[in-house]
């Protein structure tokens, strides 16, 4: 049993880009008063870089967007797992796998900064951020302004204290979590509740697509590109609840999926709902991916559901890092010819 440390270690952000907040798995049961949850854009990686220390799942960590961030630890080792999209990640310049779990040492410094593929990572730190809820939640909703630190996105000389913290690994591993390879190209959906306000066609060019996602998405939503649709009976509903994943399709035609800060009531009609599985998926996928979506019932999105659950059932395995291949960067920072030696023996100068 891993003793508990007697100091409070903290992280300090040093640097963060935008877009950089602090989210638990949510903040539920508030929509009747208008507030939507927040919480993780891809809840299974969130669940992922958690269950890697041995926190509960919806655990508060901080979600990190391509901004990037670097932080480093106070007063203490802290215990961090990384997992999400295949951000390059660095550890005093010494490259870690984009899903890892290492032990920060005061006044070390770890850089997360955007890699070729994802749009969002997850930093959780062993043991539990010491913020007060709101609501009942540490999510931060950056719109309304509330939870998370201030209610704000972090930035450069925010420090968070971590109460019953604990080491993580005494060297870095990488997280073995074949489950975060998901790739954009079919994001699988349950059709509706409007989508009887299109004509036949016009469903099957929904799912025919592709669309390609735009660079203007954020939390709230997901825009997507295409041909854009038309409507049979017009494009003003009564509003009505939105639900994380919902499709809604405006006036213009082109499809706007709503993500984790979204608003809790829309007037455009809904032709189909993400299944909660590819939220992650789609949250991942930068601008310019190109997808599909293809309709599924109740009984495969409650199955994939639970597929999803069982991946996460017990620890995450690990594996310690073996070098077989090293960037320029690192080589450019270590002595490479220490050693040699002359003809004579000597070493050379």
């Amino acid at each position: 049993m891993t003793p508990k440390l007697s100091m409070t270690p903290k992280v300090s952000i040093l640097s963060a880009g935008p877009g950089v907040t602090l989210q638990d798995a949510g903040r539920h049961g508030y929509l009747r008063y208008g507030i939507t949850a927040a919480g993780p854009m891809d809840p299974l990686a969130h669940a992922t870089a958690n269950r890697a220390l041995g926190n509960p799942l919806g655990a508060t960590a901080l979600e990190v967007s391509l901004g990037g961030v670097e932080v480093t630890a106070e007063g203490g080792p802290v215990g961090i797992a990384l997992a999400g999209g295949e951000f390059r990640i660095s550890l005093d310049g010494t490259p870690m796998p984009p899903a890892c779990a290492l032990t920060l040492q005061p006044g070390s410094h770890l850089v997360v900064r955007a890699g070729r593929a994802g749009a969002w990572t997850y930093l959780a730190v062993a043991g539990r951020l010491d913020l007060a809820p709101t609501l009942g939640s540490t999510a931060t909703h950056t719109r309304s302004g509330f939870g998370g630190l201030d209610g704000r996105a972090l930035r450069a000389g925010d420090r968070l204290g971590i109460a019953e913290g604990r080491p993580g690994p005494a060297d870095p591993h990488a997280l073995v979590a074949p489950w975060l390879a998901r790739p954009a190209e079919e994001i699988r959906v349950v059709m509706g509740p409007q989508d009887d306000v299109f004509a036949e066609d016009q469903v099957a060019a929904f799912l025919a697509g592709p669309w390609t996602v735009t660079t203007k998405g954020d939390r709230m939503a997901c825009f997507l590109d295409g041909t854009p649709l038309t409507h049979a009976k017009g494009y003003n509903i009564v509003s009505d609840g939105i639900a994380m994943g919902a499709i809604q399709v405006p006036g213009e035609g082109w499809p706007i999926v709503l993500m984790a800060d979204r608003q809790s009531t829309g007037g455009y009609p809904k032709i189909a709902t993400v299944i909660g599985p590819d939220l992650g998926r789609l949250a991942q996928a930068q601008g310019g991916t190109r997808l599909r979506f293809r309709a599924v019932d109740r009984a495969e999105a409650v199955a994939a559901r639970r597929s999803e659950a069982q991946a996460l059932a017990g620890p995450v395995a690990m594996e310690p890092l073996i070098r077989t291949d090293f960037s320029a960067e690192f080589l450019l920072g270590r002595n490479l010819i220490g050693g040699v030696v002359d003809g004579a023996g000597a070493h050379a100068p």
